[in-house]
């Protein structure tokens, strides 16, 4: 079997829930036909580069995979069914990282500045200078 990255892109105007049912879905395809998910991660409502299918924003998803390529492909055709697919993109990689992605490591970086920009403390100023001494900015 081969190792896959794919990522799809749902409209913006469908809930987290269908998003949810949709990645179920595609992974029981694969699981069908003798593949496994290994991971999924749900990237949140982005805004798109351009608009794609009067789009200006799509719930990005991305499937780690270990399927042969008939499963791939079945995912494939039922997400050009699926109205609420506006794009898709499969990669075969060599090897599947377990670790989170570069996507999900930025947002844990923005919510740890967030953090610290909401501290209780008042000074202000000493999180300035540590966050450029650490060159964080």
């Amino acid at each position: 079997m081969a190792l896959y990255e794919h990522i799809f892109i749902v409209r913006q105007d469908t809930s987290h829930q269908r998003v949810e049912e949709l990645t179920r879905e595609f992974s029981e395809i694969i699981t069908k036909n003798g593949g496994e998910v290994k991971k999924t991660e749900f990237w949140g409502l982005r805004t798109l580069a351009y608009k794609i299918k009067k789009n200006k924003k799509g719930h990005y998803v991305l499937m780690n995979i270990d399927t042969p390529i008939n499963g791939l492909r079945e995912m494939e055709n039922s997400m050009m069914l699926n109205e609420d697919v506006i794009r898709t993109l499969s990669i075969k990689v060599n090897k599947l990282d377990e670790e989170p992605s570069i996507m999900m490591k930025s947002k844990d970086d923005k919510d740890v500045k967030l953090n610290l920009s909401n501290n209780s403390n008042s000074d202000y100023s000493n999180q300035f200078s540590n966050n450029f001494n650490n060159g964080d900015l």
